[in-house]
């Protein structure tokens, strides 16, 4: 018997404050927003919500109402890290995700919490929010993979300068490496770029936006040729799709498209 699927508005209308810290889920222009909300911990990602982390990934890939995932932080800050005792595969179970994913670094943002943003597709910031990697200082090593994903993003150089010098970078600074997609100036014009990318993203063909990260992703470990056959395979399949014929007939009747992933 299949399993009936989660809805997002009635997880949302639940508190899933189960033991310490929440996470708090808005569904905004078709995009979940889960907000990390622990404000006696700076919200330190808790192995509770971490496994509320871990199942609202399962319902934002399976349910059709919901094109992306946002996270963010209440308050000033993102958060810290992650309590020692959180689920190992919350990070990879958020980068497995096959619809677009977005980190909305609202402050303040380290270590595990970095990792996670690392693993997301899209990260946009505030300029005064600090990027650390300080798992070192404490005798112990990136484990959900910082060291992996970080020199992808902004070379080998300053990953170093991070993760063993210590350095802090801030919202521009992380722009202008590659890390950070999207710059604000401060949290009230963070959620006007926000909202701005939740509608273009809400108004893309699912299916495609999901080939687009499966050839960009899996293209990284091949060659340029199996890359390209890769994104050919990919664009034929598209092509038989009910979405890519809308997209043609909204072309040519010059309206919005309208997808059904299907």
């Amino acid at each position: 018997m299949a399993t009936p699927r989660r809805k997002p508005r009635a997880i949302a209308r639940q508190a899933l404050d189960s033991g310490p810290g929440a996470i708090e889920l808005a569904l905004a222009d078709g995009v979940m927003v889960a907000t990390l909300a622990r404000p006696a911990a700076a919200n330190r990602v808790s192995r509770a919500m971490a496994r509320e982390l871990i199942d609202l990934a399962e319902t934002v890939e399976d349910d059709d109402e919901i094109a992306a995932l946002a996270v963010t932080g209440a308050g000033e800050v993102f958060a810290p890290g992650f309590d020692p005792d959180v689920d190992t595969d919350l990070v990879e179970t958020l980068a497995r995700i096959g619809k677009p994913t977005v980190a909305l670094v609202n402050g303040d943002i380290g270590d595990e919490a970095l990792e996670l943003a690392l693993a997301l597709d899209l990260r946009a910031t505030v300029k005064s929010a600090r990027f650390t990697m300080t798992q070192l200082e404490r005798g112990a090593l990136p484990r959900f993979g910082g060291t992996q994903r970080l020199p992808r993003l902004i070379g080998a150089a300053h990953a170093f300068r991070m993760l063993l010098g210590g350095a802090a970078l801030d919202g521009a600074e992380a722009m202008r490496l590659g890390l950070a997609t999207y710059l604000a100036r401060d949290r009230r014009e963070l959620k006007r770029v926000a909202d701005e990318l939740f509608g273009v993203l809400h108004s893309r063909g699912p299916l495609g936006m999901r080939m687009a990260k499966e050839a960009v992703r899996k293209g990284a470990d091949m060659t340029i040729e199996q890359g390209i056959r890769l994104e050919e395979d990919l664009y034929a399949l598209l092509q038989t799709t009910a979405d890519r014929a809308e997209g043609v007939a909204a072309f040519l009747n010059k309206r919005k498209p309208l997808f059904k992933g299907a």
